[in-house]
């Protein structure tokens, strides 16, 4: 740059032999991933955590990472879909899984062993599909009995693994096959599905079901949901040491590996934590039968929230520390995000008026209208081709007779104030987002968002939800960490399915082995592997008075300039798309052009 030579000479800079410091933005140095999904956590806790607790170990992941302030769930924000983002590159529109409990048209009762007759059924994949003992204790595998059948590609009536039922690979098994070892834990056996189509991908599959059909649910109590998740964090601990979760001896530390974290969902969710007294461990009066959720729209938490995000950091902080005992947490891309958020943040927004099919049930007309009636049966049927109904704070809606769409959603956007809607999604409005259900055996008829901070049910034990699209269920937090990688906090929109692409090009492997990457075009996060971010750094290191104070600046977007500012210096340093030029402004105002961006990076040894 003609004004960086002219200083550099009056400096005596040029005489010098600068060399370019080692960035994380080196493709393919990383060693390690760790992928942790806090589940629930908004990027607003995260801001809010950090600033509170500076000696956090979040703080200290951010404090040498970028953070992703405006990252959001790609689909809706079911743990499914919200996971399968981060672990595929893809939404459901290449996963072909929209909720763990959702509907297929080309599925049979699990009781349908022969796969005759009409096919359309529930896919359910939650905690109901576990081995349960005499006692209903799970014992942390899948009943194959409890499964959706199907026909397979020989045209056999086989049951419907979770792993069966994913449309593409995952990250899993594209490190696998790349001679890596995996790892993964998470909340129920369900989640089979991270193996990927083969049903091997992860090598070291960690599972402890968090909730017991029948028997005792950890969700009840943010402390025994947090001994649920120390479960787990005691597996990746182990892991981090070269064992298998349980302890015994294993294949060495997993290429990929990590875990969720449920606490901080069920303390954003429970209106009265452990309220009938169910979890022994949960005494402490602060959160003991007190609420859980936010204090205000602000998004202050309560003392039951707080105990979970305190609980998660410092679990956090013991993977840090293991990681730093092993001589790998240089070598190590420590990954937080979050399968999901969760609405709404306002108590003052609650709104619980009803599951949705008993709401249109109740309108006047509900018993004579055929697209009322549409939903009923949908609602009301058990098993069959006969649709169905899911809610949390959405509505999902498939119908037995998909003609009548287009009269539902009609009737719907009818009757919307009694319903509490805000968008109803069919038809063309729809297949502009999802696959077109009249060609795609999952996708449902009708997608309902209600108004924000509705959820539909009547449940007195939770006062928060996730599934949908606003800005609290989708807007996560996400922090991409590693001690050679500078701060920056970045505001450009990114998907959380540009985690698997970053993943695997950290790992040195090409992300389009990935199906979802290729088809949806994901690209990686942004400046972890671009030349303009090692520039960037390079020149805070090469010219120090001219870029003052070096890390102080967060990188910025306004087309067609990506820059960065520094206000000890009043000056500005960026780079054009639209001639790819490196430009320079200093104190005297004078935007001047520099020349070509690769004569730059070529010199930084970028």
């Amino acid at each position: 740059m003609k004004q960086f030579i002219k200083i550099g000479l009056s400096l005596g800079l040029l005489g010098a032999t600068v060399v370019a410091p080692v960035h994380a933005n080196d493709l393919g140095r990383a060693k390690y991933v760790l992928l942790i999904s806090v589940d629930g956590l908004h990027s607003l806790d995260v801001a809010n955590y950090v600033a509170a607790n500076p000696n956090s170990a979040l703080a200290q992941l951010s404090s040498h990472g970028i953070t992703y302030s405006n990252a959001k769930t790609p689909a809706n924000s079911d743990s499914f879909p919200g996971l399968m983002a981060l672990t595929t590159g893809g939404s459901p529109n290449s996963t072909g899984l929209l909720y763990d409990v959702s509907y297929s048209r080309d599925i049979y009762d699990p009781t349908n062993t022969n796969c005759s007759g009409q096919p359309g059924n529930t896919m359910v994949f939650d905690e109901s599909i576990d081995l349960y003992d005499a006692n209903n204790v799970s014992q942390n595998v899948i009943n194959p009995a409890a499964l959706p059948r199907y026909k397979d590609a020989n045209g056999k009536c086989s049951p419907l693994y979770p792993h069966n039922a994913i449309h593409t690979n995952t990250i899993f098994e594209v490190v696998k096959a790349n001679g890596g070892h995996t790892a993964w834990a998470d909340k129920h056996p369900a989640y089979d599905w991270v193996n990927g189509p083969s049903g091997t991908g992860v090598d070291d599959l960690y599972t402890p079901e968090i909730t017991n059909v029948n028997g005792f649910d950890n969700t009840v109590s943010v402390v025994c949901t947090a001994y649920n998740d120390s479960l787990k964090v005691q597996g990746v601990l182990n892991q981090i040491i070269g064992l298998t979760h349980d302890g015994k001896s294993g294949a060495g530390v997993p290429t990929v590996f990590g875990m969720n974290f449920q606490a901080v969902s069920v303390g954003q969710k429970v209106s009265l934590n452990n309220k009938a007294g169910l979890c022994p461990t949960d005494t402490d009066p602060t959160i003991n039968k007190q609420p859980g959720g936010y204090l205000n729209g602000s998004g202050t938490p309560t003392p039951v929230l707080s105990y979970a995000l305190k609980f998660v950091d410092a679990s956090l902080n013991q993977m840090i520390t293991a990681l730093k005992n092993e001589g790998i947490y240089d070598s190590t891309l420590f990954v937080v995000s979050a399968k999901h958020g969760q609405s709404p943040i306002n108590p003052a927004k609650v709104n619980k008026p009803g599951h949705f099919a008993d709401l249109v049930a109740a309108l006047p007309d509900a018993g004579t209208n055929p697209a009322a009636q549409a939903i009923a049966n949908a609602n009301n049927c058990s098993t069959g081709p006969c649709g169905f109904v899911q809610d949390d704070d959405i509505a999902l809606i498939w119908l037995q007779d998909q003609t009548q769409a287009q009269a539902v959603a009609n009737y719907l956007n009818t009757n919307a104030k009694a319903l509490f809607i805000d968008e109803v999604m069919a038809g063309n409005e729809l297949t502009l987002k999802f696959n077109n259900p009249l060609s795609d055996t999952r996708t449902p008829d009708i997608i309902v968002q209600p108004q924000y901070g509705t959820i539909y049910t009547t449940s007195g034990s939770k006062n928060a939800e996730h599934g949908g699209f606003s800005y609290s269920d989708t807007n996560v937090g996400l922090v991409v960490s590693n001690p050679e990688i500078k701060s920056l906090t970045v505001t450009t929109p990114v998907a959380t399915s540009q985690v698997a692409v970053t993943i695997l090009k950290a790992l040195g492997i090409d992300p389009n082995k990935l199906q979802a990457v290729v088809k949806e075009g994901t690209q990686e996060l942004p400046f972890l592997f671009n030349q303009q971010t090692c520039l960037l750094d390079w020149a805070e290191t090469a010219y120090p008075t001219l870029f003052a104070p070096g890390g102080s600046a967060t990188t910025q977007t306004s087309p067609p300039f990506t820059y960065r500012f520094y206000p000890g210096t009043n000056s500005y340093v960026g780079f054009s798309s639209t001639d790819n030029h490196v430009y320079y402004k200093g104190p005297n105002g004078v935007l001047q052009d520099e020349g070509d961006l690769t004569t730059w990076t070529n010199k930084a040894g970028c």
